[in-house]
């Protein structure tokens, strides 16, 4: 898994994430890090082939960017549909979106608190590694891997029991959905909330016990301040499916608030770096030094006024204490605000399945071309996503945009995985736990890679020489 000579450490690939990705540590003569990088080594370029196609085939088309969150990027792309069109969905068929986009959510926080996290909270950072994973976790604590699986399952169910499918769904369409809800299957989805809200609340046990025993070194984690972006309703509360976007600064202040998100490239830049095909997005008015920003659910959290359900308001109200009010910045906390917005998911989809129009076939409305322009943004469980869309005279698409979660997290990852190895990395005398800590700072940010690299250009190549002990011996780059 990991070579090392003098002057680096190399961690390839980074497990227990979503893609595909390597961290490369610099020592000085002393053994000490210098610096850490993160390298995202997969390309896609979902964008480019997408030019040509007819902007109505993006609902159906981007949901296969991601196994994970295929249910936010069609969100962010009927929306941006919806804006060529000019129109609006249907008040129920808002509601069954809002629901699948809450089920997506609690499938994919149970995912990576429960199968990908876990392992390390309850079976030791420095643990055998062959055991430290879901396998393990469910040998020496069946109940919390049985229950994590089965949280994900109702958050996909969610999905299944309306469109007919868990993943690389179809059914949402331009003015609402293609899909009821029955009323059988309104009653076996709310069958699930007890067991739901029972797993979250587990989990949310299990953490909070880990961050009390646990307080020094979570102190400590990688808690380099930053700005933060996220969904906010018309008060400030927590909104994770349809409103405008909030910006704090490290303090709490909020730097712009109520911001359209159809005007994001107005507060949002990008710029590539050399060693990766994931690029450095920043807050704009700031510049890129000053302007690095984080999203998903520790900045959600952060710019968040309130929460919606009653459970998820007093698991805020004692998150906001860790900082005094003040924004978090611990990176190791980005578990305990993703299992409270799992819990705030689950009241909402118990309040949406007791609606009495969530079974009514009023589901759609319809358009046609009216615009060549259409941005559509939702939070991903990640974070903050955009889909932006400029069509011809014929709806045909002749740009397509991008701008994922992770790769808005991508310089606060950096700057993370550099804390984290310069607090636990002793060039001297390297441990495997040691290099565990540094991969677990990116399992902190969930990061789905597949979803986020679209940067165009050269790549450098890197060939590394390896003898039959393992040891790095030469290196070969094209940079």
């Amino acid at each position: 898994m990991d070579n090392t000579d003098k002057k680096r450490i190399l961690i390839s690939p980074v497990t227990r994430i979503e893609g595909h990705a390597k961290i490369t540590i610099q020592l000085n003569d002393n053994g000490k890090v210098e610096n850490a990088l993160f390298h995202v080594n997969e390309f896609r370029g979902f964008e480019k082939f997408c030019e040509g196609r007819m902007y109505t085939e993006m609902p159906i088309i981007t949901p296969r960017i991601c196994g994970i969150c295929p249910i936010s990027h069609s969100i962010a792309s009927v929306k941006a549909c919806e804006m060529i069109q000019g129109i609006q969905p249907t008040y129920t068929g808002n509601l069954l979106r809002r629901l699948i986009h809450l089920g997506q959510n609690i499938s994919s926080h149970a995912l990576s608190f429960f199968h990908l996290s876990a392992p390390d909270f309850l079976l030791g950072y420095d643990s055998d590694p062959a055991v430290r994973n879901i396998l393990g976790l469910a040998a020496s604590h069946k109940e919390i891997a049985v229950g994590g699986i089965r949280l994900r399952k109702f958050g996909q169910e969610i999905s299944e029991r309306i469109t007919g499918k868990k993943i690389h769904i179809s059914g949402i369409a331009p003015g609402g959905m293609a899909y009821p809800l029955t009323e059988e299957n309104r009653l076996a989805l709310l069958a699930w909330i007890p067991e739901a809200l029972h797993t979250v609340q587990m989990g949310i046990e299990i953490i909070k016990k880990f961050q009390e025993e646990n307080e020094e070194m979570i102190a400590s984690f990688a808690t380099s301040p930053t700005l933060y972006l996220g969904m906010v309703g018309k008060h400030g509360e927590h909104e994770i499916y349809d409103g405008n976007l909030r910006f704090i600064d490290a303090d709490g202040t909020i730097l712009q608030d109520q911001l359209n998100p159809a005007k994001y490239l107005d507060f949002i830049a990008e710029r590539s770096v050399e060693w990766s095909y994931l690029k450095y997005p920043y807050y704009k008015p700031l510049g890129f030094e000053k302007g690095i920003y984080r999203v998903g659910p520790l900045a959600r959290l952060n710019v968040a006024s309130a929460m919606k359900t009653p459970k998820a308001q007093a698991e805020f109200e004692a998150f906001k204490k860790i900082n005094n009010g003040k924004p978090v910045h611990g990176t190791f906390y980005y578990h305990y605000a993703r299992l409270i917005e799992t819990l705030s998911s689950v009241e909402e989809a118990e309040i949406i399945l007791n609606d009495s129009e969530i079974t009514s076939n009023k589901i759609q409305t319809h358009g046609r071309w009216n615009n060549s322009e259409g941005i559509g943004c939702s939070e991903a469980p990640r974070g903050t996503l955009f889909h932006h869309y400029i069509t011809d005279e014929t709806g045909k698409l002749t740009k397509v945009n991008l701008l994922i979660a992770t790769g808005q997290n991508n310089p606060s990852m950096n700057r993370s995985i550099t804390d984290v190895a310069k607090q636990y990395i002793n060039g001297n005398n390297i441990q495997e736990g040691m290099l565990n800590r540094v991969e677990s700072a990116i399992r902190c940010y969930d990061p789905c890679l597949s979803c986020s690299t679209h940067a165009m250009g050269q790549m450098p190549l890197v060939i590394e020489f390896i003898n039959s002990e393992g040891a790095l011996i030469n290196t070969i780059e094209r940079l």
